[in-house]
């Protein structure tokens, strides 16, 4: 297999990355065969795939957007994977040119990729870290040399802690993170749910099937278990919703969206 310029070296191209099929589902170009078998056989038990990851990114922007009219400047975006048109630094530097960003992935693909896209902007980096190990994101010098954590942050989590299963202590790994960050931050959040997929859950799980063979077992996790994320958190208006429902640029928007933009559920905290 050719390995592309854009590919680290040291890393296995014949073993589907998560990063790369969301990048596939989302029209990207940085994927291999192997990520697009993987994702189209994924879609084939659940064919919305790409509409949620669209969501997902639709409402990663209207969140960011709102942070910088709050008058945070400052981004943490953990599992952040390939950077695709319209991502956080992107919008957040269009609302405020002084906003710095960090972006965090455990795939080396994706931190490459990012670095690549970051050359030349001063006030974004990318890093490897895990979203298991908080410590390691909080005392990484170039995170801490960006961002001032005694100011307020907007922490992304989006489309990432259903990547993380109950032995792996996300919620553990969140509270960490929010005790970390200075009063008046803000938590970014989506998460994969069996809740409002237009299909029987039995088909549904066909796709966690797909995951599970690709050794990134996808945890579907109910409103409920979802909401406990926010625990110390103070749920802003509309609350933990499907996604097109927070806060739509078009009040009618939500009703002309595809059934399956609603799979999952996004909601954003502040800390008193």
């Amino acid at each position: 297999m050719e390995r592309p310029a854009w590919a680290p070296q040291g890393i296995d191209i014949s073993v589907p990355s998560v990063s790369r099929m969301y990048d596939f589902y989302l029209g990207g170009s940085h994927n291999f065969e192997v990520d697009r078998e993987a994702a189209r056989k994924a879609m084939e038990f659940l064919p919305g795939l790409p509409k949620i990851m669209q969501a997902n990114r639709a409402f990663m922007r209207r969140a960011v957007r709102h942070a910088v009219a709050a008058g945070i400047d400052q981004f943490l975006d953990i599992g952040s994977g390939i950077p695709t048109f319209g991502n956080v630094h992107e919008v957040a530097q269009a609302a405020d040119p002084a906003a710095r960003v960090a972006y965090v992935d455990h795939d080396p693909v994706a931190v490459a990729h990012s670095q690549a896209v970051l050359e030349g902007n001063d006030r974004a980096v990318a890093v490897a870290a895990d979203l298991r190990g908080p410590k390691d994101i909080l005392t990484n010098p170039e995170i801490t040399g960006l961002l001032d954590l005694e100011r307020p942050v907007a922490l992304l989590l989006v489309a990432v802690l259903h990547f993380l299963e109950d032995a792996d202590e996300p919620y553990a790994a969140v509270a960490e993170l929010r005790d970390a960050l200075a009063p008046g931050s803000l938590l970014v959040l989506t998460h994969a749910s069996y809740e409002r997929i237009p299909l029987p859950r039995e088909q549904a799980a066909g796709t966690i099937g797909v995951y599970r063979t690709i050794r990134n077992p996808l945890i579907m996790r109910s409103h409920e278990e979802i909401g406990r994320f926010f625990d110390g958190y103070e749920l802003l208006e509309p609350g933990l919703v499907p996604m097109p429902e927070w806060r739509p640029e078009d009040p009618q928007a939500p009703g002309q969206e595809d059934p399956y933009a609603f799979s999952g559920f996004a909601g954003v905290g502040r800390t008193a």
